[in-house]
């Protein structure tokens, strides 16, 4: 458990949230796993498959990291200012709560999946399989929320080494089942997806166990409840908009994957190469910005509010620094890195992947800055101008994806990113030069 709120604030900053940014490479990379090696040894057809699932476990996904980010801001206000007992009731609080949502969740998903895949207009060819990718991947949900909670719980305590630890464990063992699924047992997306939910698993359970283990540690003078409403509307405050953020942002994405089914299969699987890796990237820099709120937190919870303005413009440097190799890597060498997910594609979703990655990683530059001060402005919680930010990026990415289809084809879809991005992320630097962020007081 480290303090924030000591020592030089960009040191601390930088030495917080590079293991973190190592944590989400290594997550990004097992979540990636299960696409290239179905697409390398099943097929495009495959890979389109698992890429119309994507939005939906997206959705689901981004539930889970705005609970992550809500029960972290408000156990490192708690930590910061001292408040053990109170400390360890959010977090029983925070995993009571949670654990019940992502069970009310498991089942809205299996009875809604094959509606929610008609809905997207999904090509009969990758029907079943994403079908049946999705359910999978449904059925693991709890894990993938406990191990959220968990993350979210070490970061407050300003820990981003251990979860390190276990992400480097399960990224192996997915890759590993990958291979034994797909290629030994012959499984095709189904076992890619049993091998993700598995790996998702045992890393939830690792992390879940050591936490508890350090809490028996942690001596209080007073009671700690095991749940407490009053936490848990303020964990709320934080974590709603958060869903919301994560949520709409997955639901955008949604509807874009609608225009490009309408493209066909083959541009589906250029584009599900491309999306992940872009979702790679972004994920990194969301990861950050974690980072930036955990630290935003902790000090204002210990009353350091000058310190927040350096750790600040160290986390943007931090970011910046994180989009340059994804920009080089995917501008430059486009090629090599669709055809990592496609052996022997065809030429049109070769040039569908490459023609997405060239247009948006420019703008990486852009969307990190932006990112960045999402942070600051939830660990302030300043969640009305997060959410401000948010439904901006979001109303500008979708509205341009359908106005420039018409007339630019495909590339207008991937044009609307970049756009989207700038627009939005004026918008947030416009509000954090006013300073309308800056928090009057704690919010524990």
């Amino acid at each position: 458990m480290t303090s924030l709120t000591e020592g030089k604030a960009g040191k601390a900053l930088w030495l917080f949230t590079l293991p973190l940014l190592a944590s989400s490479i290594f997550q990004q990379l097992y979540n990636i796993a299960d696409t290239v090696i179905v697409g390398q040894f099943v097929g495009e057809g495959a890979l389109a498959a698992v890429g119309a699932s994507y939005p939906i476990t997206m959705i689901f996904t981004a539930v889970a990291m705005g609970c992550n980010i809500g029960c972290s801001v408000i156990i490192s206000q708690l930590y910061g200012a001292g408040k053990k007992a109170q400390m360890k009731t959010a977090i029983s609080t925070s995993f009571i709560a949670f654990t019940a949502l992502a069970l009310l969740l498991t089942g809205l998903g299996l009875a809604l999946a094959v509606p929610l895949m008609r809905m997207l207009g999904t090509p009969t060819d990758v029907f079943d399989d994403s079908v049946v990718y999705l359910n999978i991947y449904i059925v693991g949900m709890a894990f993938v929320f406990l191990y959220n909670i968990a993350t979210g719980i070490f970061t407050a305590f300003g820990d981003s080494k251990t979860p390190l630890v276990f992400l480097i464990i399960s990224s192996v063992t997915n890759i590993g089942l990958d291979l034994l699924f797909v290629c030994v047992f012959h499984w095709g997306v189904g076992g890619a997806a049993w091998a993700t939910v598995i790996a998702q698993g045992l890393a939830s359970i690792g992390c879940i166990f050591v936490l508890l283990v350090r809490l028996r540690h942690i001596e209080t003078s007073e009671p700690s409840p095991a749940f407490s409403w009053v936490l848990l509307k303020k964990t709320a405050f934080i974590a709603v908009p958060s869903v919301l953020q994560q949520s709409f942002v997955s639901l955008g994405n949604l509807f874009i994957q609608g225009v490009v089914n309408s493209f066909g299969s083959s541009i589906m699987a250029g584009y599900t190469a491309a999306v992940k890796l872009n979702v790679f990237t972004t994920t990194c820099l969301t990861t950050l910005a974690t980072g930036i709120s955990s630290y935003c937190a902790q000090n204002i919870g210990a009353g350091k509010t000058e310190r927040l303005g350096v750790g600040f413009r160290s986390g943007v440097i931090i970011s910046l620094c994180t989009a340059l190799p994804f920009f080089l890597l995917y501008f430059f060498f486009s090629p090599a890195m669709v055809s990592l997910f496609m052996e022997g594609g065809s030429e049109e979703a070769m040039r569908a992947g490459c023609d997405f990655l060239k247009i948006v990683s420019p703008f990486y530059f852009v969307i990190g800055v932006k990112i960045a001060i999402d942070g600051m402005f939830r660990g302030a919680g300043a969640m009305k101008l997060f959410m401000l930010s948010t439904f901006a990026d979001l109303l500008f990415r979708v509205a341009l994806a359908y106005i420039l289809t018409p007339s630019m084809g495909a590339t207008g879809i991937w044009t609307s990113w970049p756009v989207g991005w700038t627009l939005a992320t004026a918008l947030s630097v416009f509000c954090y030069a006013k300073g309308y962020w800056k928090p009057k007081h704690a919010l524990v």
